[in-house]
């Protein structure tokens, strides 16, 4: 292996030819081929490059990356921690270590700063968690916070700083590199959202108000009724729904979307993915009803809207070259001033669009990237959940990022980007990041922003499902109802919800008592049976102690308690069968005596 002095004694490495490699104590191994086989050499077998051996040149390097096969991290919550998690132990079970010198002084089992980039950056461009767009740049900031995080350190132990860069600097593995735990989330996440009952509303004030009006059957109607069906025809009441009010909308409208998204994301609660108590019904409703003709949302606090410069600048590029706002002369490189207004004026807003509230529910839904349609979906109800000054702004950016970004007419923006690689890179940051720190959060930005570019105008647009199935479940809320007597006044469905965690003590409790009360009903069932014989009860007894002794405990906890299901019978025998075993008198009979 060779090494050049370069920078002030850092050690730069050179690949050394393809068919030899080198192991830690610079011993050659014979040459090996493609496949990783040694090649046959005369009076010896050909061998495997054995398991375990320190990685080096650039054959090891592919063995070890066919080994990685990075796993998809679903839907769920702590995604994001979970993918850090992940990109840390694929990172340090799979980066070659060598040996390299620097400063005349000779580092085992380390790794320069560019080889870490590089390999890191292919790892990320092949992880269906990420994808292709991710940048070199993106990548060099991961390892800054790799450092900061402990996750290596260079070759004298520091770390801490975020001082990483692409160059001969060289690092290593701490013996152990720390992963992140789960965050615990506070009470207020485990309350319900209750859904609109007709029970809810003033029961006593609705009744009276129910106007009755029983229907009255002549004797023609009678025997005409009679000749369609067969038996008696119940007296039936209509009763009349009053209008629901805008706050019996306002739930019916939470608890569905809740409910909806719940089902879509194919979890079994929301709880750790998003307080519900901060979900806002108006701004759903608002979001689905109050928009113009292409789908963006009207504002009815026009000082929330973007301020006309900046949505001028934005169709001066949506449109370019035809831009209608535009009326002074244009200049070389007019277009790149114009671009780099907009990317400041969104980098200044002090929230990101899609809000801090909602990052965890946002990061949970690319999970379901690979299956398009369903991430289509939830994207569409999450999107709902927005403010709509939020939803406005990002309806418009989103668009402008689209044209731009398919406009052949527009000149380059950057010289050494592409121009949508350059608009991820812009706006990612502005439309979702986390309030607290979260390492991958770049990245994760950059996924979503790039799925949303491919697809705005579906996303951006209200769940055509969920606004069909909250408007025929109103209609029928407020249809006429008929009643029978015996049956139930309110016919409705049974409304969705979702499901909310609970706590041990409390689902220790439902599982006692909902296993157990059953259980009890049926050792009453037996203990009380009189048309069971006394050794068939005896037997289920003792099979049901001896499969449940808990429950049997409970019921007879001393014995006396079971023997009193089992009184003793009188042991008096009856008086003919004491007549019967005694001898009858016999009379002496003189028996014959034998002479010899």
């Amino acid at each position: 292996m060779r090494f050049r002095r370069k920078n002030q004694g850092r050690a730069s490495w050179e690949p050394p030819p393809i068919g030899c490699l080198l192991n830690s104590t610079s011993r050659p191994f014979h040459p090996i081929n493609r496949r990783g086989t040694l090649i046959q050499t005369p009076g010896r077998p050909p061998q495997v490059l054995p398991a375990g051996l320190p990685a080096t040149g650039p054959m090891s390097v592919l063995l070890s990356w066919r080994a990685m096969e990075p796993r998809l991290v679903g839907p769920g919550p702590y995604r994001a921690t979970r993918l850090w998690n992940q990109t840390i132990e694929l990172f340090r079970e799979g980066m070659p270590l060598r040996r390299h010198r620097c400063h005349f002084k000779i580092y085992e089992r380390c790794f320069t700063a560019s080889e870490a980039v590089d390999w890191l950056h292919r790892l990320l461009r092949h992880n269906q968690n990420f994808g292709p767009e991710v940048t070199r740049t993106q990548t060099v900031q991961l390892l800054k916070k790799f450092l900061k995080n402990h996750v290596i350190e260079d070759i004298k132990g520091r770390w801490g700083k975020e001082d990483f860069e692409d160059n001969g600097q060289l690092y290593r593995f701490p013996p152990f590199s720390p992963l992140k735990s789960y965050p615990k989330r506070s009470p207020c996440r485990k309350e319900i959202v209750k859904f609109p009952n007709w029970d809810d509303l003033e029961r006593d004030t609705f009744r009276d108000h129910i106007p009755v009006k029983p229907i009255v059957l002549n004797s023609e109607m009678w025997f005409k009724r009679h000749s369609i069906a067969i038996g008696e025809v119940p007296t039936c009441k209509l009763i009349h729904r009053r209008q629901l009010t805008e706050a019996n909308l306002e739930k019916i409208w939470k608890s569905m979307t809740l409910s909806h998204l719940q089902k879509t994301l194919g979890v079994d609660s929301l709880n750790d993915m998003l307080d519900t108590k901060l979900v806002n019904p108006k701004h759903i409703i608002q979001n689905v009803y109050n928009v113009n003709k292409q789908g963006v949302v009207i504002l009815e606090d026009k000082s929330k809207e973007l301020p006309h410069w900046v949505l001028s600048a934005m169709k001066c590029l949506a449109n370019w070259p035809r831009c209608p706002d535009l009326k002074q002369p244009t200049y070389s490189g007019f277009e790149r001033d114009v671009f780099k207004t907009i990317a400041d004026f969104y980098g200044h807003i002090k929230e990101p669009l899609l809000t801090f509230q909602f990052f965890d529910i946002f990061v949970s839904v690319l999970g379901l990237l690979q299956k398009e349609r369903l991430a289509i979906e939830a994207l569409q109800i999450c999107c709902l959940l927005l403010p709509p000054p939020n939803r406005q702004k990002l309806q418009l950016l989103m668009t402008m990022m689209a044209r731009i970004s398919s406009n052949k007419d527009l000149p380059p923006l950057s010289d050494t980007v592409g121009t949508r690689t350059l608009m991820v890179q812009a706006f990612s940051h502005c439309i979702l990041c986390s309030e607290d720190e979260v390492d991958l959060d770049e990245l994760l930005a950059a996924k979503l922003v790039s799925f949303l570019m491919d697809n705005y105008h579906e996303i951006l647009n209200a769940s055509p499902a969920l606004k069909t199935s909250v408007e025929e479940h109103v209609a029928h809320l407020q249809r006429v109802q008929i009643k029978y007597p015996g049956a139930d006044t309110d016919t409705t469905l049974p409304p969705p919800s979702f499901c909310h965690q609970i706590s041990t003590d409390e689902f220790e409790h439902q599982r006692i008592n909902g296993c157990q009360e059953p259980l009890a009903g049926l050792l009453e069932k037996i203990a009380t049976n009189t048309e069971m014989s006394r050794k068939e009860k005896k037997k289920r007894l003792k099979k049901f102690q001896k499969s449940y002794p808990d429950v049997y405990k409970e019921r007879f906890p001393t014995p006396e308690s079971e023997a009193a299901l089992f009184p003793e019978k009188s042991k008096q025998k009856p008086l003919l069968l004491l007549w019967a075993l005694k001898k009858p008198f016999q009379p002496f009979n003189r028996t014959r005596s034998f002479r010899m």
